[in-house]
């Protein structure tokens, strides 16, 4: 069986390459594998297309990844509170693909569910319809958007056995049990790793299978604020 509870994370510093595409679970800092973003942050790594909700916050997260110039697109719903990537983003220095948050989460299922796309209304008429196929179905209008997969998944869970098996804590959960679907690789960070047989088979949300190495935050929450230990 292979080994994927790893005591040190950057040994998966040679997984990240430049000009991927990975998928960041969380919204704002919640649910966000900060360890993990920590890890690649310290990396050479560059020119990456990021999909996730928004560029982290507070100086933490994927903001890191932005400062540093690591991010060459930021596909994703809520840049508002990302100001310096707007800014970047109008000076030319960004590519941003702004989506509406069901539809990026849609898009996300259905790379991982193997579906080449769908048709929505969600954008019918709006600057975010420009250059997408567009049909009419019984009447309305819809506009075509492509699924997203990714080369690697980074995602947050509260638990994990050493299987792979794991349980999210409550909207931490977001946009992580879909991603963890619709990449190459998955790396979970997770809170706690206990040992086979001890979760619940009715509280596993994400199945081993998809899960290809674990890791230990290094993060703990105090308060509404994620501190390092």
């Amino acid at each position: 069986m292979k080994q994927k509870v790893l005591e040190d994370p950057r040994h998966l510093i040679s997984l990240f390459k430049d000009g991927q595409k990975i998928l960041a679970g969380g919204f704002g800092i919640s649910g966000t594998p900060l360890t993990i973003i920590d890890m690649i942050a310290e990396s050479k790594v560059k020119g990456l297309h990021v999909v996730s909700n928004n560029l982290g916050d507070y100086g933490m997260g994927l903001h890191q990844l932005f400062i540093r110039g690591q991010i060459e697109k930021a596909i994703g719903s809520f840049f508002t509170i990302n100001r310096e990537a707007v800014v970047a983003w109008s000076k030319g220095e960004l590519a941003i693909d702004l989506l509406p948050q069901g539809t990026l989460a849609e898009a996300i299922r259905c790379g991982g569910a193997g579906i080449g796309g769908f048709y929505t209304k969600t954008g019918v008429g709006t600057e975010l319809a420009k250059g997408k196929e567009e049909r009419v179905i019984d009447g309305e209008r819809y506009i075509f958007e492509k699924a997203i997969k990714g080369d690697i998944a980074i995602i947050r869970a509260k638990k994990a056995d050493k299987l792979g098996n794991l349980v999210y804590h409550m909207t931490a959960r977001n946009f992580n049990p879909m991603m963890a679907t619709a990449a190459n690789i998955v790396i979970a960070e997770v809170d706690e790793i206990v040992e086979i047989g001890e979760i619940d088979p009715e509280q596993i949300v994400t199945p081993h299978v998809y899960v290809d190495y674990i890791i230990q935050t290094a993060y703990k929450k105090e308060g509404n604020q994620y501190v390092k230990q």
